[in-house]
């Protein structure tokens, strides 16, 4: 059953570090927000996409990076937390990159969208290593950017590997 996660008391969903951090309050829905911020985010990438294409996605994930280390920070400051779940600005940055990388077709999306949660979610060396190194909000954001980049050569890797064997 989906349900919502209470924002903390020092905090009101109209500020806009709450309404960037959360990515709109999807990052408050639960179980599992980071996946709710991460389809939230794709209908965004999608229209940015539509209005430039690759290159307008790439700089929107950077433009959304960059906000998000002060949206993430300020989040986890007045939730007294150093990574709260219901941020989930890091996720749409990091897909938002995956997309930007990958070819625009529901397959090639679709595939960038698992690869990235399972890396997200899993969290292998390096990607833990990140998050333990890196506080504050540029460390909330960095591991997913380095899971976006994961999932992005193994799509690469993948995709080699079935252009050979086909």
């Amino acid at each position: 059953m989906i349900g919502l996660t209470p924002l903390p008391a020092s905090l009101r969903f109209h500020d806009p570090a709450v309404l960037a951090a959360t990515w709109f309050g999807s990052g408050l829905l639960k179980p599992a927000p980071g996946t709710w911020g991460t389809l939230a985010a794709v209908p965004f990438a999608l229209l940015i996409h539509w209005l430039g294409g690759s290159l307008l996605l790439l700089a929107s994930a950077i433009a959304i990076f960059a906000l998000g280390i002060w949206a993430a920070g300020a989040y986890c400051r007045s939730a007294e937390k150093e990574d709260a779940s219901e941020v989930v600005i890091d996720e749409a940055a990091a897909i938002w990159l995956v997309f930007a990388a990958l070819p625009l077709s529901p397959l090639g999306w679709f595939a960038g969208f698992v690869l990235f949660r399972f890396f997200d979610i899993l969290k292998p060396w390096p990607i833990r290593a990140f998050e333990r190194r890196f506080k504050g909000g540029f460390g909330v954001m960095i591991d997913d950017a380095v899971a976006a980049i994961f999932a992005i050569f193994t799509f690469i890797l993948l995709d080699i590997a079935w252009t050979v064997l086909a």
